[in-house]
């Protein structure tokens, strides 16, 4: 018995668990270090300037590294706040992204009234000329998703939100002044047929399908808008160098309550620029963050983007005389015929703190208007303010959305609007209801001499749900524009319709396309036609005739609304060891006079070192810059340097697609043996300035605020006619 107690005993103690080594919470100076040269050594980041971590409810947070286990290795315990509190925010950081425009990025700034309006409108904001109102801009694509690339061919939304001491001011437009349909019931159909098929869920932010082009096809309304978006305006070039517009008729009321109509323009004071479309799609690949980049890049290096505000203002008589429905969102009113009226500017001069926080939570609603802005009776406007709060509730979780700092109006706000998720303020006092009998102590009441108050309108005729007759034009105006447009730019027209159609695989989509072009521009009909290798169709039946006689708009063109010179824009400079030093500084020189900025590419990210010994640093490898990043190049190179470039894919691509984009191209003489392997040599023009000639560097780069060489284009394109 003696000997079998033992043996129990030396069994029990054989089943005991070892005692587990003492766990060591890592101290925050050993967390976080960093490699440090070529030699691996590191340094230790010191703790004491460093804030404490805590909690979201402010408890001080111990160990940020590990979860409370029971034991070294035993398991993790649910009684850990702090794991439990991380987790369950990083499992609910996503929000919704919105349906459409989803893509976006924002920047705060002012603006700044120039001309003041207190004659046909009440509206604080444009009464005090100098007088700056707190702004927040947020620019978009329309059909991809958050995670699309930014040289999408779509339109670009352009929604500022202006903090005035009335309330915030949502105008939110886009960069283009007219839209696809008339009616907001449509729009469902419009952005189902525009989002990726269903089936299949693709093409990304991409137009270029079957579903797309039969719902454009059989909704003539949209041909306007397809000149428009099969332009050059839906591949800009940055976010600076784009026009914005409001779209609809609004209305300003004066001190009286009577109505004048209003159109909004935003005109960049930079000049248009876009890009073209083999070198939007090289873009994308080379950065699908260009836009953004852009936009941060030039803020942060004081650069700030500014657009003038303009107004076309037109009373009731002008809007029965001309030739259009005012009320129709596909249509124009020309500036040669209404001119638009510059009365203020706008500043973009400081980046978000947070893009969650601010971009990605800001909340813009057409109906957010302030006294002595109204609407109009366009059907598309009131579809607009009725559809826009029902995103938000969705989106942001409740009706407080007006609580999250990015959309908190920065005049005093009292209401008593009280509860619901996430409420961050709430009515104090007594009453919460009006009218009450508590006096001052009762909060609020309304004021009829401030408060909002719209157009006394007089409404007649039957419920219907027809069209007006008024909007039964869908051809003229987008004949209008084709015609405005330079040569080039009905080529990329041209060039658009054909590879987009060309994407869709049913042939009686494109050739019912094709009987709608008929109407705008036969030549533009054949063309397409002819790329698509269709026999030409019947046109179209029009509701109504077109009007083939309205004048060209210069207005319309991008081409003949360029910039003044190379301001804002961005030089490529590619340099090889050994390059000239004296050509490289006079080169930047030259771009700091025109106020324009350079970047450098090299063979190795390290940089190089130049005739005179000086080392410059690289932005780009030259496999990570490609010349579709920039607006110009220079190629200043040694003769050991070109030889090198010479065998290089990357290298020659550079110059290749320099070339075939158009571009201003300056060189030193060494880099002809680039351009003579990379098979341009016999072709450089007079937009392909050697450097050392007496224009030298300061001429080359005042020759590139021309940004482009269009005759090039119609050398190097199989489609190009002459």
């Amino acid at each position: 018995m003696a000997a079998s107690k033992k043996t129990e005993s030396k069994k029990k103690a054989s089943e005991t668990p070892k005692k587990a080594p003492r766990a060591v919470a890592p101290t925050i100076e050993t967390q976080y270090t960093e490699p440090q040269g070529e030699g691996g050594e590191t340094h230790q980041i010191a703790s004491g300037n460093i804030a404490t971590l805590t909690t979201d409810q402010g408890a001080p947070v111990a160990d940020d590294q590990n979860t409370l286990r029971q034991g070294a290795r035993g398991p993790a315990l649910l009684e850990d706040p702090h794991f439990r509190e991380k987790i369950f925010h990083f499992d609910h950081e996503r929000i919704p992204e919105r349906v459409v425009h989803a893509r976006g990025y924002g920047a705060h700034g002012f603006f700044e009234l120039t001309k003041s309006l207190s004659r046909v409108t009440r509206a604080d904001i444009f009464q005090r000329v100098g007088e700056r109102t707190p702004a927040f801009v947020r620019f978009s694509t329309v059909a991809g998703n958050k995670g699309s690339f930014d040289l999408a061919r779509d339109v670009r939304g352009f929604a500022v939100k202006l903090y005035t001491k009335e309330g915030n001011w949502d105008l939110v437009g886009n960069n283009i002044p007219v839209f696809f349909i008339q009616d907001a019931i449509k729009f469902p159909d419009l952005i189902h047929a525009a989002k990726p098929e269903p089936d299949r869920e693709f093409p990304q932010a991409q137009t270029a399908h079957d579903n797309f082009w039969d719902f454009i096809s059989l909704t003539p309304e949209s041909m306007h808008m397809v000149m428009w978006i099969m332009s050059d305006r839906t591949i800009p070039r940055s976010f600076r160098f784009m026009e914005g517009f409001g779209v609809h008729s609004f209305r300003f009321l004066d001190a009286k309550d009577r109505s004048t109509f209003v159109k909004f323009h935003w005109k960049p004071r930079l000049g248009l620029q876009s890009v073209v479309w083999n070198e939007a799609v090289k873009i994308n690949g080379a950065d699908p963050d260009f836009h953004r980049r852009d936009l941060w890049d030039a803020i942060n290096g004081g650069d700030f983007p500014e657009w003038d505000l303009g107004v076309q203002i037109f009373d009731q008589a002008f809007a029965d005389r001309f030739a259009f429905d005012i009320l129709d969102p596909t249509k124009i009113i020309p500036e040669e015929e209404l001119p638009v009226q510059i009365v203020g500017r706008l500043v973009l001069d400081r980046v978000v703190d947070n893009f969650f926080a601010e971009t990605e939570q800001v909340a813009f609603c057409t109906q957010n208007v302030p006294p002595g802005i109204d609407f109009s009776n366009d059907p598309l406007l009131q579809g607009r303010n009725f559809s826009y709060l029902d995103t938000q509730l969705k989106r942001l979780g409740g009706p407080n959305f007006t609580h999250i700092p990015i959309n908190a109006p920065k005049c005093p706000v009292a209401h008593f609007q009280q509860d619901g998720h996430m409420a961050m303020r709430n009515p104090v006092g007594r009453a919460n209801y009006e009218p009450n009998s508590w006096g001052a102590e009762g909060g609020p009441r309304e004021n009829p001499a401030r408060g909002m108050r719209s157009f006394a309108e007089e409404a007649e005729g039957p419920k219907t749900r027809l069209r007006p007759e008024s909007f039964a034009d869908h051809y003229s105006q987008a004949r209008q524009f084709y015609v405005s447009q330079t040569p080039i730019e009905q080529k990329h027209i041209g060039d658009a319709l054909v590879f987009e159609l060309s994407k869709v695989e049913r042939p009686d989509i494109r050739s019912r396309m094709v009987s709608h072009l008929i109407h705008i521009d036969g030549e533009l009909a054949n063309t397409v036609a002819d790329g698509l290798a269709l026999p030409m169709p019947k046109p179209a039946i029009a509701a109504r005739p077109v009007v083939a006689d309205l004048p060209p708009s210069d207005a319309l063109s991008i081409l003949k609304r360029g910039p003044a010179g190379f301001a804002g824009r961005k030089l490529g400079i590619l340099l090889t060891d050994g390059a000239d030093a004296a050509l490289f500084n006079a080169l930047v020189a030259a771009a700091g006079k025109q106020k324009a900025v350079y970047e450098v590419i090299a063979p190795k990210i390290g940089g190089v070192t130049l005739s005179d010994g000086t080392k410059v640093a690289a932005k780009h490898k030259i496999d990570g810059g490609p010349s579709v990043l920039f607006d110009a190049v220079a190629i200043v190179v040694s003769s050991e340097g070109a030889a090198l470039l010479a065998s290089d894919g990357a290298a020659k691509d550079f110059v290749n697609d320099a070339f075939g984009h158009c571009k201003f191209i300056g060189y030193s003489p060494e880099a002809m043996a680039l351009f003579e392997k990379a098979g341009l040599a016999p072709d450089l023009d007079e937009a392909c300035i050697e450097l050392s000639s007496k224009r030298g560097a300061a001429g080359f780069v005042e020759s590139c605020g021309k940004l482009r060489h269009w005759p090039r284009e119609l050398k190097v394109d199989l489609d190009a006619k002459s």
